[in-house]
C-alpha cells in the first residue's frame, strides 16, 4: 500500500497561479490535515504498515506529519521537490529537484530507500539517477507485475511496478481548473477492481502496487472502502501487507529475481517521423 501525499504540489506544478485560488489550495490540503491521520489511524488498527511517497514541497510545509509517519513505523519514499514530471524538465532540472527533496526531507533525519517520480513520468536516465544517489528502488515502470532487478550504468536498483488501475486517480480525480479529471466512482467500485486484481494476483504470484492520494482516498466513504480491501487481503492467508523497502531488499538478495537492462527503445525516424 502506497500513498502519494502531494499536497499543493500537484496542482502548483501545473502553474503557481493556483496559490491564490483558496478553494483548489484548501482541496489539495484536505491530504495531509485530515486524509493522511485518518489513513494513519486505519493502518494502526490493522497493524499495518505502508509506504508514504512525499515530495519534498509537503515534507516542508507538513513536517510533523512526516515525522508522524515515521514515528508510527511506515516508511517515507522520494516523490521529486515539486512535483514535476521528469518528462516536463531537462535531466539537469530533474537532478536539481531530485537533490532538494533529498535535503527536504534529510532536514527530518530521513534516508529515503525508495523514488517514485510525479505522474510516473520518468526519463530514460532516471533509474540511473535513483541508483547514483544509493536509493534502493523505484516505482516507475508498467512492464510487470512482479519486482525485479533493474541495471543502469550507475548500479543496480530494484523496480516494483505499478499500473494505472491500481491508482486512485481513475477513480475520483476531480476538479474543474486544473483539469485533473472529471471522475467521482463509488468506492465499492474502486475497491472491487482492486480486490478483483489481488485475488488474480494470488494465483499469478504477483506484487500489487495499490497507489492512493490521501486527499481522494482519505474522504470517510473511500477509507472505509480500503478497509475493506485490507480486510481481504488479511482473510486470504497468504496475502502478505508491507513496506517498498523491504519488498526491495528481499528482490535484491534474490539470486532467481528476474533482471533487466534498462535502456532507451531506438526509434526509426524514417518510420516514426517526430510530432
Amino acid at each position: 500500500m502506497t500513498f502519494d501525499i502531494d499536497a499543493e504540489s500537484c496542482i502548483l506544478a501545473e502553474g503557481r497561479r493556483y496559490a491564490t485560488n483558496p478553494s483548489v489550495m484548501t482541496h489539495q490540503a484536505y491530504g495531509p490535515l485530515v486524509g493522511v491521520p485518518r489513513i494513519l489511524d486505519m493502518l494502526a488498527g490493522y497493524g499495518v504498515k505502508a509506504t508514504f511517497f512525499v515530495p519534498g514541497v509537503t515534507a516542508q510545509r507538513y513536517p510533523a506529519l512526516v515525522e508522524r509517519i515515521v514515528t508510527e513505523g511506515h516508511e517515507v519514499g522520494h516523490h521529486s521537490h515539486t512535483h514535476r514530471p521528469p518528462q516536463t524538465m531537462t535531466e539537469g532540472e530533474e537532478r536539481r529537484d531530485f537533490e532538494l527533496a533529498l535535503e527536504a526531507l534529510d532536514h527530518l533525519g530521513i534516508t529515503p530507500r525508495g523514488h517514485r517520480t510525479a505522474l510516473w513520468a520518468p526519463h530514460w536516465s532516471t533509474a540511473a539517477l535513483v541508483a547514483e544517489y544509493g536509493l534502493a528502488y523505484q516505482s516507475n515502470l508498467m512492464d510487470d507485475d512482479r519486482p525485479y532487478v533493474l541495471c543502469t550504468d550507475r548500479g543496480r536498483i530494484a523496480e516494483l511496478p505499478p499500473h494505472w488501475s491500481l491508482d486512485d486517480y481513475a477513480q475520483y480525480a476531480f476538479m474543474l481548473n486544473p483539469d485533473i479529471g472529471h471522475t467521482v466512482e463509488s468506492p465499492r467500485k474502486a475497491v472491487e477492481v482492486w480486490t478483483l486484481e489481488l485475488d488474480a494476483m494470488r494465483d499469478y504470484g504477483c506484487l500489487l502496487v495499490l497507489t492512493n492520494h490521501p486527499f481522494l482516498s482519505g474522504r470517510p466513504a473511500r477509507v472505509k472502502a480500503l478497509r475493506s480491501l485490507i480486510e481481504f487481503a488479511l482473510d486470504a492467508g497468504d496475502v502478505e501487507i508491507t513496506t517498498g523497502a523491504v519488498i526491495a531488499e528481499r528482490v535484491m538478495a534474490d539470486p532467481d529475481a528476474s533482471v533487466r537492462t534498462h535502456e532507451p527503445i531506438v526509434v526509426d525516424p524514417a518510420l516514426y517521423p517526430h510530432r
